[in-house]
C-alpha cells in the first residue's frame, strides 16, 4: 500500500481543462478590432479603384469583438463597396480574393440578406452567385457553420 493515502491533492486538478469537448468562448483581442478603416475605403472609391477598396473593406474584420456598432459599420462599409462594383467587374473582383477573403465575403453577404436596404437584395445575390462559383460550397457550409460572425 502506498504510504500516503490521506492526500487530497489528486481533486484539486480541474479535469475539464483536460476535456478536448469542453468549449471554451475565446475573446482574445476583440477590443482592439475597429473593422475596416472606412477612409481608405472611400478614398479607393472617390479614385475609381473598386479592387482596392474591397481588399481594404475585408482588411480588419471585427470577428472576435462583442461591440455590434463595430459589426454593422463595418457591413455597412462591405455592402457600399460590393452596390458600387457594376455586374461585368464581379467575376475579376472575386477571382482577386483568397479562399479566406472568399468565406470572409460570403459572411458578410449573408449579414447583407439579413438587413436588406434598397437595391442591396439583387447585387447581394449577383454576388453570391459569383462568390459561391470560386469558393464551392464548401464556402457556404463553412460560413453557416461558424462561431464567429461579422
Amino acid at each position: 500500500m502506498s504510504k500516503n493515502t490521506r492526500t487530497d491533492k489528486f481533486r484539486r486538478v480541474n479535469v475539464d481543462d483536460y476535456d478536448e469537448n469542453n468549449y471554451v468562448d475565446e475573446e482574445e483581442g476583440g477590443e482592439n478590432q475597429l473593422g475596416p478603416d472606412e477612409a481608405e475605403v472611400d478614398a479607393s472609391i472617390r479614385q475609381g479603384n473598386l479592387n482596392a477598396a474591397l481588399q481594404a473593406a475585408l482588411k480588419n474584420p471585427p470577428i472576435n469583438t462583442k461591440n455590434q456598432a463595430v459589426k454593422d459599420k463595418a457591413e455597412s462599409t462591405v455592402i457600399k463597396v460590393l452596390t458600387s462594383f457594376k455586374s461585368n467587374d464581379i467575376e475579376k473582383a472575386v477571382q482577386s480574393l483568397d479562399k479566406n477573403n472568399i468565406d470572409l465575403l460570403m459572411k458578410y453577404i449573408y449579414k447583407g440578406f439579413e438587413k436588406p436596404s434598397e437595391n442591396s437584395s439583387a447585387m447581394l445575390l449577383q454576388w453570391h452567385e459569383k462568390v459561391l462559383a470560386a469558393g464551392g460550397v464548401g464556402s457556404v457550409v463553412r460560413v453557416l457553420t461558424a462561431r464567429k460572425t461579422v
